[in-house]
């Protein structure tokens, strides 16, 4: 078991399972600016140790300016971004189309938004649009995600 002293930013998670409001087209969203540690770290800990993410030669080769952060990192931000508003959301799955690339230092911002809500028993389906941004306009991740959320209450009319 993970001790909690060790999760950064666990009291900004909600502590309550009291059901939380969600509408078809709110829109969620998280940012984060991605550094070389952030990369660095997430190669060590699951071994992609692809040259696209530190050598600017081998980068500059595949067509890329610089060195790019790992899509699947940049991805990261869609269910850090459900679980924030609905603590216990289990994410079952994930599509992904990367678009652009993402570079150490830009500012990403993940936008998550409803498109299906329905009740199974005591859960909450809920299926997102999911797009990642930089520069407040260049879709760098487009897809759809699929998450059981235990805490929701769906309200007809809007």
């Amino acid at each position: 078991m993970i001790a909690n002293h060790l999760i950064p930013n666990l009291r900004s998670f909600s502590s309550s399972f009291a059901p939380r409001i969600l509408h078809i087209g709110d829109v969620l969203t998280s940012s984060k600016q991605f550094s070389d540690q952030d990369v660095l770290q997430f190669s060590n800990l699951t071994l992609d140790f692809n040259p696209l993410h530190f050598d600017p030669h081998i980068a500059r080769q595949s067509g890329f300016r610089d060195p790019i952060v790992h899509g699947i990192l940049v991805a990261s931000l869609f269910p850090r971004t459900i679980a924030f508003h609905f603590a216990g959301a289990v994410y079952v799955s994930q599509s992904l189309q990367f678009k652009s690339p993402v570079y150490v230092g830009e500012r990403v911002v993940a936008e998550v938004r409803p498109v299906q809500l329905r009740q199974n028993k005591d859960r909450y389906i809920a299926k997102f649009a999911t797009k990642c941004f930089k520069d407040r306009e260049v879709v760098v991740i487009d897809g759809e995600a699929v998450a059981l959320l235990p805490n929701l209450e769906i309200i007809d009319g809007k």
